[in-house]
């Protein structure tokens, strides 16, 4: 009977160990580190990574601070850290297509795959009382609408938060419409969450406001918010529009962004099983819009939200990786 025994718990235990343990594959991804940005679609991104390859991979994940500009330049420069999983092409395009070209980049995937976009925007219960002001043209003649309580006589412009790469193309369209001289003044919110902040104060209280935002968020799905027409999209100027140094800033207008996940090319060689899940992932906009509305409403952070995106909704994610680990990564939410 005993010896009979033995061979069954050998059996059993080899199974549970391949049910257990990550691959060979996949204990070879090692450390990785993710850049968790300070916009809540993209810090949602990096806690989804980060639980997926440390359940299904058996990796061992960092989280780290990021923003559009530094972390592209780190990552061409420095190759650190291996994965952006949000990057706004729109706003660090030279930067990111310079480390492809140079082999230091990979360009995994578009991870929203509706896009973003970007613009200028109005409160629409401010635009219902002034219904002239639906064009950037018609909100440059009258600055005395959103006074700036720091800078009296001028107009308050609300710009892009000071590291982010659509701090360099607000700034260019600002010189480029002439806003200064049309007596507005650029004011930097500090931060996505201080610019959030900004237009959920104007728009409970009924007041104007007069701000730089994108899609998806939160924000623009809680608040209705109009996206200022009379700034047409010019290719030709546009790489000057997104230079720090742009010397001729003109007219323009934001183009319909891609935006991507950005891996190091090491990462990718080091761990190509990883690279090959980083590359699938992709969702639409109108999830995003729903995962960071429950977000906001349970006060959630960006891990809680990660999780509950994993676990409400794996009809999207569960195409991304192998099927044998779908189990593997559900059972250690």
């Amino acid at each position: 009977m005993r010896t009979l025994l033995l061979p069954l718990i050998w059996v059993i235990a080899a199974v549970a160990a391949a049910f257990s343990a990550p691959s060979a594959g996949h204990a070879a991804c090692g450390k990785i580190s993710i850049a968790e940005m300070t916009w809540a679609s993209a810090a949602v991104a990096a806690h989804m990574e980060k639980i997926i390859l440390q359940k299904g991979y058996g990796c061992e994940v960092e989280l780290v601070p990021g923003d559009t500009v530094p972390t592209s330049t780190s990552m061409a420069e420095r190759g650190e850290p291996d994965i952006a999983p949000e990057i706004w092409l729109n706003s660090t395009r030279a930067v990111i297509d310079r480390g492809v070209a140079e082999g230091r980049l990979k360009m995994a995937g578009n991870i929203l795959s509706d896009g973003g976009d970007e613009g200028w925007w109005l409160p629409k219960a401010f635009i219902a009382i002034h219904p002239e002001l639906t064009s950037l043209a018609a909100v440059l003649k009258r600055p005395d609408l959103f006074p700036d309580p720091e800078e009296p006589g001028k107009g308050r412009f609300y710009g892009c938060p000071s590291g982010w790469g659509c701090q360099i193309s607000n700034d260019n369209l600002f010189r480029g419409y002439k806003m200064k001289q049309a007596g507005f003044a650029m004011f930097d919110p500090g931060s996505g969450e201080g610019l959030a902040g900004a237009i959920a104060k104007a728009v409970n209280r009924g007041e104007p406001i007069f701000t730089y935002y994108w899609a998806p968020t939160a924000l623009l799905g809680k608040y209705a918010m109009v996206k200022l027409s009379g700034m047409s999209h010019e290719p030709k100027n546009w790489p000057c529009m997104v230079k720090l140094d742009c010397a001729a800033p003109a007219p323009n207008g934001f183009p319909s962004s891609d935006v991507v996940t950005v891996t190091t090319t090491k990462f990718a060689a080091r761990a190509p099983e990883a690279f090959a899940f980083i590359a699938q992932v992709s969702w639409p906009n109108s999830t995003v819009q729903k995962i960071l509305a429950w977000q906001d409403e349970n006060r959630a952070d960006a891990e809680e939200t990660a999780e509950y995106f994993l676990k409400n909704f794996k009809n999207i994610w569960t195409k991304w990786v192998p099927p044998e680990l779908v189990a593997r990564i559900a059972k250690g939410l």
